[in-house]
């Protein structure tokens, strides 16, 4: 274990230079020493989660491999941990502060006279970075605390012994998308001594008043003549009090009239707020969340009530618990083993788990560093009740996003449970708040799609209007009808996956003043005939969310029966496995051929690779993390009266789509599902986008670690490698793209999923690029009205004969049999090798009769294969015989011959 240790007191230097070494040497863990200034440790409290943060105590001394201490040279700032110095391991240490004495006796040294600690770090980042373009990439939340180490170290670049290096550095950060909105909650700019005597004054008449559970204040203030520097003292007010948006006004005499000088400085973090809006019609401007005006007046005290008023209206709803939580919640009993639970965690990906009496009451809490500790002692055989926190913080269903927010602070949690009535109903997380507030932040600060890259989908909230724009009046009816179906059953509804990704797609790539190309297509839709608009989507994926006790695994079932009963003309589907149904209208008047979806909420899990996954009903985010890959995560809410419309982006699933690449979800999404890789390059080529280098690397992790190999010979079943493996061959096998797509796939060693030794060398290609052409020329004969060739099977499944006929031929039924290929092609597979031997003598045979004799015992697909594979001379043969011979009729026929007058009998067999 490589352990990074902060000083005692942490602060932000230290800590961001901590998050920034840690991706300098992946897999390190960070050790705060023994406490954290009072900012840092609000800072902790929401983004915790974020940073591979381990306590002191869990550490074990035996496992440490490496020390790295940072902004400090002194063993007696460490606390406890200064132990682990004397361990006989190799020992860094990164500091800025040149004159400190240093007692540490370190084997690596990186003092530099720098504004930050930080600064260094980052520097060795962007040589990292910049010759390597697969490199470490920040993350927003490690920009955001590595741009605060460098913003408090250098009083934000104001500090005497700040150098260029700092200031580069940062700009380096912001690049990386560093969040200037969070940076500005935590820094402390200085006020001149007049401006502090107005802070106090204001202080002390400050009015705060919640609106829709946020607390905005006002305060006016009256001063004989106009102050410079009101900015900062309305950016101080922010700072020392709990206020999200504040309306500071200046009232002084003009000079020689009745009239007073009012100017307002308004700030807000509300989302959904726009001070620039609610200030542009009195004259003033700025920013949506920073702007100013001045006004001359006669009654200033009117017109600042006014903005006041103006400005609340701007407040949206509110989210509440309802809204934000995890539903159904995953629990476990008091007497579950640590052991036990840890493996709950690890399969479900979750930070802690409610613990529940038999009654299903809430008794107590557990969390993933609860567990750690209880591990590190050996007692993973005792049961969770000895470890859980008895004393649990709820909160109700109608609790909203600020008192969530503040709870979660106040008392460092970092889930907190729902409950409704003493009942259970889900569980708000730290990572639910905090995605939430990006979110807001990203909606509320981008107006449009070009601007940069914060976290989360920089989308209008309400893309409500999309769907009616882009989807025929019939559709958006079914999908409102499913919505009220939904409501009425006290549950969410969304529209998932591909359909979002190309309404946005479609919407903000447009061609001209008509019509607009949906991703992946080749042409765009033509203007419709008439009033009726085209049908943009012909396949749709609908989730219910139940968020409450009340849904079960059957809620997406029940939906689809019940909205069966409103179109009796679909036909329903039902795979109960995994809790989905569909419903199918075939060339209806109304919806022409739709196929719609229905499926509850659900997680899953692979309980070993390749294996079919085990789906639980679970909720709409874990739903749409088990997908493949950001671009088909997005989600768009259909039901709700506040919140309808609301577009959901947890991956930034938007962001990759501007950017025309396609990333994967997590790490281990290859390993569970080797089809992933062939639906990675399949949407790379159909789209013209890049597989994103970190997803490029999962794939050949996934490949080189052998466990697709490794499966079969534990006698497991391995759907992947069968039926999900054989449908998307047949998607990239009949594209037009599929020579792209194989020789993608083959870059990334994936046909081994086929079989280990599969590999496109050049006698393959040249195999497939040949039978392609014969396809092409023989598809012309076989369409033709009078040709007997009807039998041709489809071009996908020739090329896959030709794939498989590549492996040895003691290989080649097995993966058939594997791939469930008909009959037909492992019959031919079986026997290709001794068929291209005995049609070997053909090439000798002068006589076309004599050809036609001992080929046409075999099939056209035989045929084929047996070219492609043989010399040129027999290949000839094979083609004059398909094209020329084959079709040749006799001059004479039975019935010309009892025209005749033969009697039929076996002499007519001789005569003809």
């Amino acid at each position: 274990m490589d352990i990074i240790l902060c000083h005692t007191t942490a602060d932000f230097d230290t800590l961001g230079a901590a998050v920034g070494l840690t991706r300098l040497s992946p897999g390190s863990r960070i050790v705060l020493t023994g406490g954290s200034h009072p900012g840092v440790r609000q800072f902790l409290a929401l983004h915790r989660d974020e940073y591979p943060l381990i306590e002191r105590r869990s550490v074990n001394p035996d496992r440490i491999r490496s020390v790295t201490v940072v902004d400090t040279q002194q063993r007696d700032r460490l606390g406890k941990a200064a132990e682990w110095l004397d361990l006989p391991v190799p020992i860094s240490v990164w500091d800025h502060h040149t004159d400190a004495p240093n007692d540490i006796g370190a084997t690596d040294t990186h003092i530099e006279a720098i504004g930050a600690t930080t600064t260094a770090i980052v520097e060795q980042l962007r040589l990292r970075l910049d010759p390597d373009p697969n490199g470490p990439v920040l993350n927003v939340a490690e920009a955001t605390v590595m741009a605060l180490g460098i913003h408090v170290d250098t009083g934000s670049l104001t500090f005497d012994h700040t150098t260029p290096r700092d200031a580069i550095a940062l700009a380096w950060l912001m690049e990386q998308g560093a969040s200037l909105s969070v940076v500005a909650e935590y820094i402390e700019p200085g006020l001149s001594p007049r401006l502090q005597d107005l802070l106090t004054t204001a202080l002390d008449t400050l009015r705060t008043e919640t609106i829709q559970g946020h607390p905005v204040s006002t305060v006016l203030l009256e001063t004989p003549e106009y102050i410079a520097g009101l900015s900062s003292v309305a950016a101080q007010i922010m700072e020392i009090t709990d206020t999200e948006a504040l309306l500071l006004g200046n009232r002084y005499p003009i000079k020689g009239s009745d009239e007073h000088r009012l100017v307002v400085i308004g700030r807000s973090r509300i989302s959904g707020t726009n001070l620039q809006t609610l200030l542009t019609p009195w004259g003033g401007g700025g920013h949506p969340r920073a702007s100013s005006v001045s006004l001359r007046l006669t009654d200033s005290t009117v017109t600042f009530q006014e903005i006041l008023e103006e400005f609340k209206k701007q407040i949206p709803h509110q989210p509440v618990a309802r809204e934000l939580m995890s539903s159904p919640v995953r629990t476990i009993r008091p007497e579950t083993t640590i052991h036990e639970a840890q493996r709950i965690l690890l399969r479900y990906g979750h930070s802690g788990l409610s613990v529940v009496n038999e009654g299903g009451t809430l008794v107590g809490v557990i969390c993933r560093r609860d567990l750690d500790i209880a591990l590190h002692h050996g007692l993973g055989h005792a049961p969770v009740k000895g470890y859980m926190s008895s004393k649990v913080r709820t909160i109700a269903p109608d609790t909203p996003l600020p008192q969530i927010e503040d709870l979660m602070v106040t008392f460092d949690i970092g889930r907190l449970p729902v409950l409704s009535e003493g009942s259970l109903q889900g569980i708000v997380t730290r990572t639910d708040v905090l995605r939430q507030l990006h979110q807001d932040s990203a909606i509320g600060s981008q107006s449009n799609l070009t601007s940069g890259s914060p976290p989360y989908c920089p989308l209008p909230r309400e893309v409500a209007s999309l769907l009616g724009d882009r989807l025929a009046p019939q559709l958006v009816n079914l999908l409102n009808r499913a919505a009220q179906l939904a409501e009425e059953r006290g549950w969410h509804l969304y529209l998932v996956g591909g359909a979002v990704r190309d309404i946005l797609w479609a919407t903000y790539h447009q061609e001209g003043s008509s019509g607009f190309k949906l991703l992946g297509k080749e042409e765009s839709r033509k203007e419709p005939e008439g009033d009726r608009p085209p049908l943009l989507l012909t396949d749709i994926d609908l989730v219910v969310d139940g968020f409450d006790s009340r849904a079960d695994d059957a809620a997406g079932v029940e939906l689809a029966e019940h909205l069966q009963k409103l179109y009796p003309t679909a036909r329903l589907d039902i795979h109960g496995q995994f809790q989905t149904a569909a419903l199918l209208w075939h060339k209806d008047p109304d919806l022409d051929s739709l196929w719609v979806d229905i499926a509850t909420a659900r997680t899953e899990f692979y309980p070993y690779p390749a294996a079919n996954p085990e789906v639980e009903a679970s909720s709409i985010r874990q739903d749409l993390y088990r997908r493949d890959f950001t671009l088909n995560a997005l989600a768009v809410r259909l039901t709700g009266p506040n919140r309808r419309g609301e577009i959901l982006d947890f991956f930034g699933g938007w962001l990759d789509l501007q950017a025309g690449q396609i990333r994967v979800l997590h790490a281990n999404s290859f390993i569970e599902d080797p089809t992933r890789i062939y639906r990675a390059v399949r949407f790379a080529v159909r789209l013209g986008f890049e597989i994103e280098p970190q997803t490029q690397g999962y794939i050949r992790l996934a490949m080189e670690s052998g466990v697709y190999l490794r499966s079969p010979e534990l006698t497991r079943r391995v759907p992947a490698l069968e039926t999900r493996l054989k449908n998307e061959l047949k998607y990239i096998l009949q594209a037009p793209y599929w020579q792209r797509a194989l020789q993608l796939l083959d870059s990334f060693d994936a046909l081994r999923c086929i079989h280990p030794s599969l590999k496109l060398d050049r006698d393959l290609w040249q195999q497939l690029r040949s039978v392609d052409r014969w396809i092409r020329q023989i598809q012309g004969t076989v369409n033709a009205a009078e040709s007997p060739l009807k039998t041709l099977p489809e071009s996908w499944q020739i090329r896959l004969e030709l794939l498989i006929a590549h492996l040895e031929p003691q290989w080649r039924a097995q993966v058939a049999q594997n791939l469930q290929m008909s009959s037909e092609s492992m019959e031919r597979l079986e026997q290709l090798a001794t068929s291209a031997i005995a049609v070997m003598p053909v090439r000798e045979i002068s006589r076309p009769s004599e050809v036609v004799r001992l080929l046409s015992r075999y099939d056209l697909p035989m045929l084929m294969a047996i070219a492609v594979i043989s010399p040129k001379a027999l290949r000839r043969r094979i083609w004059q015989y398909i094209h020329h011979w084959m079709n040749v009729k006799p001059l004479l026929n039975g019935n010309d011959l009892k025209a005749l007058g033969y009697k039929p009998g076996p002499q007519f067999k001789t005569i003809l």
